[in-house]
């Protein structure tokens, strides 16, 4: 029986989208986590004219032009949104705000029944600001011809990392908060994921309606938790959203990506969630959870990021054994395994900019000469 040939956007550069989708490419995709960031004098420049990063993140045009400035800059493959982790959360009422040095903080805080009582998805009308910041990058993205310039990925924090910030009330050290919730009201805890859950596959089912060609859920804290642990309060509600997500819009297919730091220990089972991409930390070998994961997955990473604060021609030299590691795409059986280039966890705001010269390029011209064999 045949399947249907999946459909991909109209799009000058599609490589992100082939690559999730486990489809040949003339070379390895490369985008990075928090690629418009505060590495970038230009994005300094734009923060300071917006006051704030909610400024930015608040305002379609300032997101716009943000997202947009790693790509004049270097040969990316994909744009993602400029937001945070925590709209949703903030949209249901908490407060968020950031203070320089500091990172974000929640006015109010979620560690009893009647905290978690007030709880409800919220409004998606409270973050029409991301959507139109979506609708603004696409229309910014595309030509004359109405052909996309690269895809723009949309994102979320996922349920229990959402739900690590809203119990402690901003980052932490030791999660003896949110875990001491987890231990001792896990009934609380379930309510909270939950509600968390809904709140996310609705909040990227709307960013795929604005624009999103692909969307991404962060754990940045799913690695803390025990195995087991793991499994209940952290897998099984990113499973919950992946559950709810559209899988195509207006007849396109859409990818979904998974990225849980410190998760390399239970790749196969993330693997088993319905997603397109699993991301990986630097800490995990890419040729092992090549075969790890077998045909069920693409798999993004996993650069360290303070490599990029070693020299040039020590950057190349580490990309390179990234890419050897996972090897050419091509499968024995003649199908394609899939790998995104990224870093293996967050740009660090004291990067180099032109470092990430030397990785973009080295991505792009090693990559093509695996698939050529030589």
């Amino acid at each position: 029986m045949s399947t249907a040939p999946i459909l991909l956007p109209d799009l000058v550069n599609d490589r992100f989208l082939r690559a999730c989708l486990r489809m040949p490419t003339d070379c390895t995709p490369v985008w990075l986590m928090r690629q418009a960031g505060r590495y970038l004098p230009e994005y300094r420049a734009t923060r300071a004219q917006a006051g704030s990063f909610m400024g930015l993140a608040t305002h379609p045009d300032y997101a716009c032009e943000v997202t947009l400035q790693p790509l004049a800059r270097y040969d990316l493959d994909a744009a993602i949104l400029f937001s945070d982790i925590l709209t949703v959360p903030d949209a249901m009422g908490l407060g968020l705000t950031f203070e320089t040095g500091e990172g974000p903080k929640f006015a109010r805080t979620v560690r009893d029944e009647a905290a978690v009582d007030a709880l409800r998805v919220p409004d998606m009308d409270k973050l029409r600001y991301v959507f139109d910041a979506v609708s603004t990058i696409r229309r910014a993205l595309t030509d004359s011809e109405g052909r996309g310039r690269v895809p723009l990925i949309g994102f979320s924090g996922s349920p229990w990392t959402l739900a690590c910030y809203m119990v402690e009330g901003g980052g932490s050290d030791d999660y003896r908060l949110v875990k001491t919730l987890m231990y001792q009201r896990p009934d609380l805890m379930h309510r909270i994921l939950a509600i968390n859950a809904d709140a996310v596959a609705l909040y990227l089912n709307t960013q795929i309606e604005a624009g999103a060609q692909a969307v991404m859920v962060f754990d940045s804290w799913g690695g803390v938790l025990a195995d087991g642990n793991f499994q209940t309060f952290s897998l099984a509600y990113t499973q919950r959203v992946l559950s709810q997500l559209k899988k195509e819009h207006e007849g396109k297919r859409i990818p979904h990506l998974v990225f849980t730091k410190g998760g390399g220990l239970w790749l196969e089972q993330i693997a088993n969630t319905g997603c397109d991409v699993v991301g990986l930390d630097w800490t995990v070998n890419l040729g092992q959870a090549r075969a790890r994961v077998g045909h069920r997955v693409a798999l993004q990473g996993n650069l360290d990021p303070n490599v990029l604060f070693a020299q040039p021609e020590q950057i190349r030299a580490e990309v390179i054994r990234t890419l050897d590691s996972f090897g050419a795409p091509a499968n024995a059986d003649g199908s394609t395994a899939g790998h995104v280039f990224n870093l293996g966890h967050g740009i660090s705001q004291f990067t180099p900019p032109e470092h990430v010269t030397a990785l973009v390029e080295t991505v792009h011209e090693h990559s093509r000469r695996q698939r050529s064999g030589t």
